[in-house]
């Protein structure tokens, strides 16, 4: 077997030369994945790895050995023994000539453009060119302020027809809405007769735009990219767990785009998942409440503890606690040993938001929108009860006391009715919403961009959370919220961070045995950080 080894490495790589080294690279890939494995680039506007290739911007020229002409290095696969030339005076001076006609009739919008500090066309002109233009003759006039659809607006004059947005509606939405109008420099992206820019993945298009052609309406005239700080996170949407990065600024999110993660959602998310942040401000719950009033730590955790006490030395089968899908697995941990090891419930549930099944559409939305559905089913084992025995428990007054993670409990109207009637209602949640309202004691957590932690998405994969912010206000993580209050019940549960909680469950709950933390992840500037384009 070690004598097969290097035969079976050999027919797994190809070995071409680019300007004067050698490159090992999988067989059949692109030219300029080749060129870019040796951290070199070659400009390129149409060429996307996520799309099929189609060398519309002819910005990739480069000189292959043996080949009469110069070659798109996107349309170009790579062989053994090729000799490729990127550096030379042909294949520079092509890339210029080509840069400087894809500018002729651009507009100097650089000042008022939202793509300016991220857009490949305005940094390609400096690293290449940076010489004023040599036309004398009045542009080509196109329109502006295009509205494509709910999302999205067009500045026709900005667009230089790399057709990737056309190929993101065919391929990844399969939904025709974009196309080409036009020849010649009177060219213009336009929407399919009939048809407008509403598919579930009409932002990808944003993502893709070299230019400031397309802009999202939610971000638009918002900040500049190089205002913005970028952390890696996951999805909360659904459960599939795009992941995506959080952009923010003054411990506030701004705006989310996917992250290129092959086994979960490729470069791609849908629209809605990038709406979600919207909700980290929406409602939100910066102080503990007791009675509906403004509280301290210590009075509300005090007084949660005397209302769930007394049911606990009383009759441990009238308390429950709602584990819940929307929160992390750490958090759902910490209350599931509060409630199973120390106090020994029998009554431990798991809420979650109705399933939405007009939602799957067989890509990246499921029905499921719940982001940790599993690593909380997990958590749990066989021991859960769903929203359904809730109902039914709390219509029949079997319970006098609720624990809830979350401020999401839909149930029956009888059972909404009977939590009002409870002898201790307890909710741990970001919101001062739903349930929320009519509890006797509400803790406040962070939000799921203020923390650091882990989802399980429904294909078993635990993925990490990273903390992009402070937590608003006076909020704390959940779980270190569950130890307050078991801390407050003379209870002993103790975590000194979100990764004790992990390592804890890691070697306590066999789904999570295999799982690994990752190394700590700071935010850094978006200019930095090359996450778009």
């Amino acid at each position: 077997m070690t004598e097969a080894a290097p035969e079976q490495k050999a027919k797994d790589t190809v070995t071409l030369t680019v300007d004067g080294e050698a490159v090992s690279c999988p067989p059949g890939i692109p030219l300029i994945e080749a060129i870019r494995m040796m951290e070199r680039d070659v400009s390129a506007f149409c060429y996307h790895p996520g799309l099929k290739i189609v060398a519309v911007c002819r910005q990739c020229l480069v000189r292959i050995e043996g080949s009469p002409k110069l070659v798109p290095a996107c349309q170009a696969v790579v062989k053994e023994g090729m000799v490729v030339h990127t550096l030379d005076e042909d294949s520079m001076d092509a890339r210029r000539q080509m840069l400087e006609f894809t500018l002729v009739n651009h507009p100097i919008d650089c000042p008022i453009c939202d793509k300016a500090g991220e857009c490949t066309l305005q940094s390609l002109y400096f690293d290449n060119n940076n010489k004023p233009s040599r036309v004398d003759v009045p542009k080509v006039k196109k329109k502006k302020a295009v509205d494509l659809g709910p999302h999205i607006v067009l500045d026709q004059e900005r667009c230089i027809l790399c057709t990737r947005c056309i190929r993101v509606c065919d391929e990844v939405a399969e939904e025709h809405q974009l196309e080409m109008a036009n020849r010649g420099d009177h060219e213009e992206l336009d929407v399919a007769p009939g048809a407008k820019l509403d598919n579930p993945y009409s932002l990808n298009t944003v993502d893709v735009c070299p230019v400031g052609a397309l802009t999202a309406k939610d971000f638009r005239f918002t900040l500049r990219a190089w205002e913005l700080m970028t952390t890696p996170s996951v999805c909360q949407g659904c459960s599939t767990g795009c992941n995506i990065e959080v952009h923010h600024r003054d411990e506030r999110s701004w705006r989310i785009v996917p992250r290129h993660n092959p086994s979960v959602n490729g470069h791609w998310m849908c629209d809605e998942g990038r709406f979600t942040y919207h909700g980290l401000r929406e409602k939100r719950l910066a102080g503990p409440l007791v009675s509906s009033m403004p509280s301290s730590w210590e009075n509300a955790t005090k007084k949660a503890s005397q209302l769930l006490g007394g049911i606990l030395n009383d009759s441990r089968q009238q308390l429950g606690v709602v584990l819940s899908t929307k929160h992390t697995n750490e958090d759902n941990y910490a209350l599931a040993k509060l409630a199973k090891e120390l106090w020994q419930l029998e009554n431990i549930y798991v809420s979650g938001t109705p399933s939405v099944p007009d939602r799957a559409d067989g890509k990246l939305r499921m029905a499921d929108v719940n982001p940790n559905t599993k690593g909380v089913t997990e958590i749990i084992g066989n021991g859960g009860k769903d929203l359904s025995e809730l109902s039914a428990d709390l219509e029949q007054g079997k319970l006098r006391g609720l624990l809830i993670l979350g401020h999401e409990l839909p149930t029956t109207d009888g059972a909404a009715a009977a939590l009002s009637n409870l002898e201790a209602l307890i909710v741990v949640t970001d919101k001062e919403d739903g349930v929320a309202k009519q509890a006797q004691v509400t803790l406040p957590a962070a939000a799921w961009a203020e923390v650091d932690g882990t989802v399980t998405n429904h294909d078993g994969l635990v993925q990490r959370m990273y903390q992009a912010y402070q937590p608003m206000g006076q909020s704390i993580p959940a779980w270190e919220a569950v130890c307050r209050l078991a801390l407050a019940s003379d209870a002993a549960l103790s975590f000194d961070d979100s990764k004790s909680v992990f390592n804890e469950m890691k070697t306590k709950v066999e789904a999570f045995n295999n799982s690994e933390w990752g190394k700590p992840v700071l935010p850094i500037q978006l200019r930095f950080a090359n996450s778009r384009g």
